[in-house]
C-alpha cells in the first residue's frame, strides 16, 4: 500500500533525521557530483556486488574512455570489457553496452525517466530502475538492496522479506526527496548499520529503531571453499602469452588470461603467489615461469597493449604483481 506524503509522526521524524544526517555526512563520491542519468546509471551498475572503494578509480577511467552514452554505444565490446577489467561479473558490462546501444540508436540518446521505462532496457532490474529514476529524475520510487533491507529489518524489528521489504521501503520513502532518501538509506547501511557490530551510538535514527543492535539473520552464508590453481607466465621480447576463454564459457566468456597448467612436479618455487576469491571459493594461485612457445596455443600480446585487452580480474592482478602492467592509478 502506498504511504501518504506525510505518514505518521514517527515516519516523518525518521525521514527528517535521516536526511539531516545524510546532508552532513554523505561520502564525497564522484557519481554524486550531479544527477546526470548516464553517470548515475553507470555507477549503479558498477556498484552491484562490488565495494565502493574498488569502483571509484574504475568509474573515473571508464568515463574518461566513454564520456557519453553515444561513445559507449559506438565502442567495441572488447574495449568495454577491457575498461571493466578488475570489477568482475562481466555480464554487467555486456548488458551496459547493449543497453547503451538501445538508448543511443533506438531512443535517439534520450534516457528513460521512469522506473517502468528503465525496466525495458537490457540488464536493468527492479533495484537499478528505481535507483536511477529516483536519483536522476526524482521519481518517488523506493529502492531495496542489501543495505536497505538490513536497515528496514533492524528499524522494524522484523525479518522482512520479499514484497514486504519493498512495501516497507515505499512506506518510509520521502517523496519530496526520493533520490536523496534512497541514497541515505543505502549510506546508513553501508557505513553505520553494518552487518556486524553496527555503530548504534552514532546512528541518526537509533531512537526510532526497534532493534538497536545486531539482529539474528535468517540463515548463515555458505562456507567458503578452498582451491589451489596454477598459471604459467611466459614473457619474452616484450610480449606475454595469453589464452582466450571460450565464447560460451559460463564465467568471463571471451576474456583473456594466463594459461592454466597442472601443478609442476619439480620443487622449484613459483615466481609469485596471490589470493583470489570468486563467489564461495577462495583460490591460492601459484604462478610459474614456463616456456610454452612450442605448445602451439595462445596469443602473444605486447605488454604496452595489456591495458586495452579484456583481461580477467585474476590475470590483471597477477600481471600487476609481476610488475608487467600498472594499476589504473599508476601504482602497482
Amino acid at each position: 500500500m502506498k504511504g501518504s506524503p506525510n505518514g505518521s509522526s514517527r515516519e516523518r521524524e525518521f525521514r527528517r533525521q535521516l536526511l539531516a544526517w545524510y546532508n552532513a555526512n554523505a561520502r564525497d563520491l564522484p557519481w554524486r557530483k550531479d544527477r546526470d542519468p548516464y553517470r548515475v546509471w553507470l555507477s549503479e551498475i558498477m556498484l552491484q556486488q562490488t565495494r565502493v572503494a574498488a569502483v571509484i578509480e574504475h568509474y573515473r577511467e571508464f568515463l574518461r574512455r566513454f564520456p557519453t552514452v553515444q561513445k559507449l554505444a559506438a565502442a567495441r565490446e572488447a574495449s568495454v570489457l577491457a575498461a571493466w577489467s578488475g570489477l568482475g561479473y562481466y555480464r554487467r558490462a555486456r548488458m551496459l553496452h547493449t543497453a547503451a546501444k538501445v538508448i543511443a540508436r533506438e531512443r535517439g540518446g534520450k534516457f528513460p525517466r521512469t522506473a517502468k521505462e528503465w525496466l525495458e532496457l537490457p540488464g536493468i532490474g527492479r533495484y537499478t530502475s528505481a535507483a536511477v529514476a529516483s536519483i536522476a529524475f526524482s521519481e518517488p520510487v523506493a529502492v531495496v538492496d542489501g543495505n536497505v533491507e538490513r536497515v528496514l529489518r533492524r528499524v522494524s524489528g522484523s525479518l522482512l522479506a520479499g514484497e514486504k521489504v519493498w512495501s516497507e521501503a515505499d512506506r518510509l520513502l520521502d517523496r519530496a526527496r526520493p533520490g536523496d532518501f534512497n541514497q541515505a538509506m543505502m549510506e546508513l547501511g553501508a557505513t553505520v548499520c553494518t552487518p556486524r557490530a553496527p555503530q548504534c551510538l552514532t546512528c541518526p535514527v537509533v531512537k526510532l529503531c526497534a532493534t538497536r543492535g545486531e539482529m539474528a539473520g535468517p540463515a548463515k552464508p555458505a562456507r567458503q571453499k578452498k582451491r589451489e590453481i596454477h598459471y604459467a607466465l611466459d614473457l619474452r621480447d616484450g610480449s606475454v602469452l595469453l589464452v582466450q576463454r571460450p565464447r560460451d564459457a559460463s564465467l568471463m566468456a571471451g576474456m583473456w588470461e594466463l594459461p592454466e597448467i597442472p601443478a609442476p612436479g619439480d620443487p622449484a618455487k613459483p615466481v609469485l603467489t596471490v589470493r583470489h576469491s570468486i563467489t564461495v571459493t577462495n583460490y591460492t594461485v601459484r604462478v610459474w615461469r614456463e616456456d610454452l612457445q612450442d605448445r602451439g596455443f595462445g596469443e602473444w600480446v605486447r605488454t604496452e597493449r595489456l591495458k586495452q585487452v579484456a583481461l580477467t580480474g585474476l590475470a590483471r592482478k597477477i600481471l600487476r604483481r609481476a610488475e608487467i602492467v600498472l594499476s589504473q592509478s599508476g601504482v602497482n
